[in-house]
């Protein structure tokens, strides 16, 4: 025993029994329950032989070996080599530096300038240069923590991933080793190549890209620029190798001429085709023009974009007027640079709605010529403009400016058209020519077996007889939608009927047919796709209340007479154009 202790001992010993009892006493151990959890030790780091130098020593207390020249380490399937190196053999790590590698199953390579490995653990971080490779990519950092046990690495300062058809730059990545999974975040941008070397550049925040399959799902706005178009979604799948993305949420494809979105759109680049779900909308930048449905098929090379399902409607704006136009199924046509023939048309088919202002029409199917502002309106078409209704074996609206400038009738044509005492008037002939100026008619030229029938009015509150006609060619004029003037061009047959010769079949021409309750509607043609474009009428103001005034007494009318005055006899017709009866 050391004198020093043998001392103490014994002084002890001297002490009276009181104050021992005050001596400080050694802290019984902790019941073993209440210790902590004993870490978990990982197999020992072993030095590999071929180093060509090895110093050992105690600093500050903690055991290190110095290694120099040609190191290496193995633990388990690890190995670990470099230039030099500090083993920290009671904490079971090592400190790497210059030339830094580690190597894990002759498939995972990291190189480093310096690298930090804990045995225990089986983490490892390495910094400077970072180069991993396996067999399907390379990625190249600043800084890289790779779990051995979990096999898996991430880094948080920017990192760049290549393989043979991809490059990938993120600010933070996360690789799985064994499923071969990469995730990428913040400032993610991919550019894929094809084996024609057309490039696709993809750009978003989050993106995971597996690494056998070439597929990217991405979450978060992204955008897609190929050598043809852009694509955009918030959502979805792009496979980097058959060049076909799924996209979700707010879908767009866009092309210099146009746009076509949805909320779901399959699109192959190779194929140059895509199909879009819900809510589908086409706009085309050149000429105001907007189409929405809920199925949508595009196929760019041939400058196509078919919609259809629940009645897809077209809105073309054109200065303060706008068109809309709704039908079964729309087919529009892009103009091609490489087609000189390709003109930009749009087809609709079949039960065809068109509203615009005070116009509305429907037929069977239509053909709109966006270059030359014609809509052409086959099978059955009918037309309204204010109080007057137009019908014809096939129809043309021609436009200029943005306004309707004729509406021209082929085969059948015939205009009928309410006055004010919901009399009709009517015109018909072979074809009918009907010019408008402010969207409203102006003038009607019939040409060919043309007839007319119009009521004459006395003040526009009587009925003073019944104008019927027969000519080759014949001209009415309009004024504020009302016919103000007749004119007979070629060979006219005039006969003047006075209220009481008047029989049911003199108020009707051949092939009369009034159609109201078939005129489209807002609410009808723009369905739930432009719902927000009806504007909703104002609440009339209510009108302060006022003390009713006495009823004066009526006089009552004679029996059997109507408020009508006695025709005079019409004038013989003569060979020259005159004007008929004013209304």
């Amino acid at each position: 025993m050391p004198l020093l202790r043998f001392l103490s001992f014994w002084l002890l010993l001297a002490l009276p029994v009181s104050l021992r009892a005050q001596a400080p006493r050694r802290p019984a151990a902790a019941p073993q329950a209440a210790t902590a959890a004993t870490p978990v030790k990982g197999a020992p780091v072993q030095l590999l032989p071929g180093t060509r130098e090895l110093q050992g020593g105690v600093f500050n207390g903690v055991k290190i070996r110095k290694l120099l020249g040609n190191v290496g380490f193995k633990q388990e399937d690890t190995f670990l080599y470099c230039d030099s190196a500090y083993q920290y053999l009671e904490r079971n790590e090592i400190e790497a530096f210059s030339n830094v590698r580690i190597i894990q199953n002759d498939t995972v390579t990291i190189n480093g300038d310096r690298g930090f490995y804990d045995g225990d653990k089986r983490k490892a971080r390495m910094t400077g240069n970072v180069v991993m490779h396996d067999p399907r990519m390379t990625l190249t950092t600043t800084v890289l923590d790779y779990d051995l046990t979990r096999k898996t690495a991430y880094y948080t300062t920017g990192g760049h991933l290549t393989d043979p058809q991809n490059t990938l730059d993120s600010q933070q990545g996360y690789y799985d080793t064994t499923s071969k999974v990469f995730v990428f975040k913040r400032d993610v941008h991919l550019i894929s190549t094809d084996v024609k070397g057309g490039q696709t550049d993809l750009r978003n925040d989050t993106l995971t890209f597996n690494t056998i399959s070439k597929i990217a799902y991405f979450d978060g706005p992204t955008r897609i620029k190929g050598p043809q178009g852009n694509l955009y979604a918030e959502k979805g799948v792009y496979n980097t190798i058959t060049r076909v993305s799924n996209f979700q949420r707010n879908a767009k494809i866009e092309t210099p001429g146009y746009l076509l979105g949805g909320d779901q759109l399959v699109y192959d680049e190779g194929k140059a085709y895509g199909v879009a779900t819900g809510r589908v909308s086409l706009i085309s930048k050149k000429d105001n023009l907007l189409l929405r449905g809920d199925m949508g098929r595009y196929w760019r090379n041939l400058g196509r974009t078919k919609l259809y399902g629940s009645r897809p409607v077209v809105r073309n704006i054109s200065g303060r007027d706008t068109l809309y136009l709704a039908a079964d199924t729309l087919l529009s046509i892009e103009s091609r640079p490489t087609k000189v023939n390709q003109r930009p048309i749009l087809y609709a088919w079949p039960k065809v709605q068109i509203f615009r202002g005070s116009l509305q029409g429907r037929c069977d199917s239509l053909t709109y010529d966006r270059q030359d502002s014609i809509i052409y309106l086959n099978r059955d078409p009918i037309l309204w403009q204010a109080h007057n209704q137009m019908t014809s074996d096939s129809m043309e609206i021609r436009q200029k400016r943005g306004q309707i400038d004729q509406v021209r009738m082929f085969a059948k044509a015939f205009v009928v058209g309410e006055d004010t005492l919901h009399d009709f008037n009517q015109v018909k002939g072979r074809n009918i020519l009907a010019y408008f100026k402010q969207n409203r008619i102006s003038r009607i030229d019939v040409l060919g077996n043309a007839e007319s029938l119009y009521y004459a009015l006395d003040g526009d509150t009587a009925v003073s007889g019944v104008n019927k006609t027969l000519s080759a060619t014949m001209r009415l004029s309009f004024a504020q939608n009302q016919i103000q003037k007749i004119s007979f061009l070629t060979n006219p047959d005039a006969t003047f009927i006075p209220p009481h010769e008047l029989k049911e079949d003199d108020t009707r021409l051949k092939g009369y047919r009034w159609r109201p309750t078939e005129r489209p509607t807002r609410r009808t043609v723009f369905g739930k796709h432009f719902a927000s474009d009806i504007k909703a009428k104002p609440k009339a103001k209510s009108k302060p209340r006022t003390k009713p005034k006495a009823k004066q007494p009526r006089a009552k009318p004679t029996p059997g007479k109507r408020p009508t005055t006695l025709p005079k006899k019409p004038a013989a017709p003569a060979k020259t154009p005159v004007a008929a009866t004013k209304r």
